[in-house]
């Protein structure tokens, strides 16, 4: 086979990618800055850093994350066959030695045939051929203006905070009440979550003391905008500022009271199924656990499940749902794929999984043939699904593997553990039928 491709990067993605494509027979220019140059992020001289934590969060199947890793094992990936080889105790969790990690993947890649690596940052995306971009949330230098110029320098986002994301089946509406503000827009909009005046003043006592996630030394001199201020910092400016900022009740009526609440949460819809909900304004850089035991203060949201947690640091992403068609290509030139965090996928495992799709459907391109659309039933099919959904384009967060992303079952189920099941055994079902069609080709 005489095809070749160029990958950038060599973080989970990028390895993904170009060790797919060497398996296949296609020669591959992999571009890495280390150990020459490293981001403030990172330490190791290694291929696919763990830069954060050692977990690749849940193993058992019938977890969001464990149907995401199925996937990926059923597509052959690099960065479970080291997880495996790498695993150290973790409960029901997969986690890895980080070192062992990534030195596995770096010498199957070092020491690949089809796998020619140039140790130098890129400067630019090369004008001819096929390339993966793959280079991170924390790509800078001649490169970030180069992407800024080929996808439009308005659609290269920063952020500074995000908020938590709960699954819709888990508020309690016994608590809660649709309306939108003064009656505006559809009556669903909105989901609103009241609190009277102690229990504010309580919440509000415990968010401005709980812990905060502290920010990496290249992190610390983010510029807090106004319009996306954590919650937390909005709330130690006075004992009101939120109640006459991102929880006014204004233009609501409690209809367990037929009054106005003192403080009310307002949860939009994240998605159009409506099984997961943004909490509006409640943008926030408390630790996981804090938001946790804070956020459920609310009385509708004692036994909220958070399918995302809010954020807060440096990054940057295109707006994937204006800029790539569903095979992860560039719209406006279909020679480049996009891959990792920078396309808008959230967690190790889901750039990875970009890495391997986004390689799939590069070889068909070279190949002319279908790309691999896999099914938004599927984990990875829900979650390039949504980060390549132009309906999302307007507000666009990056998102990590949830069911909350994946069309809900033909018939309802209470139990949440078999809920969960019945969506893997669904999604892997769904997985393996597309995956043979593509195959058959």
């Amino acid at each position: 086979m005489n095809k070749s491709i160029t990958v950038i990067g060599a973080g989970l993605a990028g390895c993904e990618a170009a060790y797919y494509l060497a398996q296949k027979g296609v020669k591959v220019t992999l571009y890495e800055m280390k150990p020459n140059k490293k981001s403030p992020a990172h330490k190791s001289d290694l291929f696919a850093e763990l830069v954060c934590s050692n977990s690749l969060k849940a193993a058992r199947i019938e977890s969001a994350a464990g149907l995401l890793k199925e996937e990926m094992r059923r597509l052959g990936s690099i960065c479970l066959k080291s997880a495996d080889k790498s695993a150290v105790p973790a409960g029901g969790a997969l986690a890895v030695e980080r070192n062992q990690f990534s030195q596995y993947i770096t010498e199957q890649i070092k020491n690949h045939p089809n796998i020619k690596i140039v140790y130098e940052c890129a400067q630019k995306i090369p004008e001819n051929g096929v390339t993966i971009v793959a280079t991170g949330p924390l790509t800078d230098c001649a490169l970030a203006e180069d992407i800024k110029k080929t996808v439009g320098s308005e659609y290269l986002s920063f952020f500074d905070a995000a908020a938590p994301i709960i699954s819709g089946d888990s508020i309690d509406m016994t608590s809660a009440f649709y309306q939108s503000r003064y009656d505006k827009g559809e009556g669903d909009d909105y989901i609103n979550c009241p609190l009277n005046k102690e229990e504010y003043e309580n919440f509000h006592r415990e968010l401005v003391s709980a812990e905060r996630a502290p920010l990496k030394d290249f992190e610390s001199d983010l510029t807090v905008y106004e319009g996306c201020m954590p919650i937390e910092i909005l709330a130690s400016r006075g004992t009101d500022a939120i109640r006459f900022g991102p929880m006014k009740p204004v233009g609501l009526t409690d209809p367990n009271t037929g009054r106005r609440p003192w403080a009310v949460l307002q949860l939009r819809k994240e998605n159009c199924e409506g099984s997961m909900y943004n909490l509006v304004g409640f943008q926030t850089n408390l630790k996981f656990g804090e938001q946790k035991r804070v956020f459920s203060m609310i009385p509708a949201l004692k036994n909220a499940e958070f399918m995302r947690y809010g954020v807060m640091h440096r990054n940057s992403f295109i707006n994937s749902p204006e800029l790539l068609n569903i095979n992860l290509s560039l719209k406006r030139n279909p020679n480049v794929f996009f891959a990792g965090q920078l396309s808008g996928v959230e967690g190790y495992m889901e750039s990875a999984a970009s890495g391997i799709l986004a390689a799939i459907n590069a070889l068909a391109y070279i190949s002319e043939k279908e790309p691999l659309v896999l099914p938004k039933t599927t984990m990875i099919g829900g979650i390039l699904g949504y980060i390549t959904d132009p309906e999302n384009a307007k507000k666009f967060q990056p998102m990590g593997a949830n069911f909350g992303i994946l069309p809900p079952l033909e018939t309802r189920i209470r139990d949440k553990k078999e809920r969960y099941l019945r969506l893997s055994q669904r999604g892997l079902a769904d997985f393996e039928k597309q995956l043979a069609e593509f195959n058959n080709q």
